[in-house]
């Protein structure tokens, strides 16, 4: 299986050292290292704790023969515009499990009219997973609520609307929720 471990790490910014550090339980630079070359074996384990090391789901960490992928002209960075030193690309963005689609129509908040938000569909057991995200929350008659989930108490959700001064909205056992997981913004 070709794995992509050492270009999301490279495009994170992360050393080996880092990732190392971030997993659970963590371990050293040199096993991650091998794991990256393939000197040591990839379990679905490791394949998992470094997953969530570079904080990534892990099916973005596989390379698929059909998988499309966009050639990286250049990086930016603090010090500007230069082109990469070895051969670079990404891959397309991928569902993850259950989404729903959120579409922009007017700027609001962080977000520009004409993106597209990606969001990951959520049962109330895992709630508390999506503490302070931005997630889309279902209400009665087709209607929806979204904003930053702050609180969770007693079934209820508390939510920050994106609009500047708005007041706080409580929402009581939605069937579910979905967190915001992936932007996508036309320029």
């Amino acid at each position: 299986m070709l794995h992509r471990i050492r270009e999301v790490r490279r495009a994170k910014g992360y050393t080996l050292l880092d990732v190392a550090e971030r997993c659970n339980p963590p371990t050293t630079a040199q096993t991650i290292g091998r794991l990256e070359t393939g000197v040591r074996t990839l379990s679905l384990d490791w394949f998992n704790r470094i997953a969530d090391a570079l904080g990534v789901d892990a099916s973005e960490l596989v390379q698929l023969p059909d998988q499309e992928e966009l050639p990286v002209a250049a990086h930016l960075g603090i010090d500007g515009v230069y082109a990469p030193t070895q051969a670079d690309s990404m891959v397309a963005p991928r569902l993850l499990g259950e989404m729903v689609g959120l579409r922009v129509v007017d700027s609001i908040g962080d977000y520009r009219r004409g993106d597209e938000l990606w969001c990951e569909q959520m049962p109330p057991e895992r709630f508390a997973e999506a503490l302070n995200c931005d997630v889309l929350v279902p209400r009665p008659a087709g209607r929806f609520l979204f904003g930053r989930l702050i609180g969770r108490e007693d079934g209820k959700l508390h939510l920050l609307p994106l609009a500047a001064g708005a007041r706080q909205q409580v929402v009581a056992d939605p069937a579910w929720i979905a967190r915001a997981a992936k932007l996508v913004r036309v320029l």
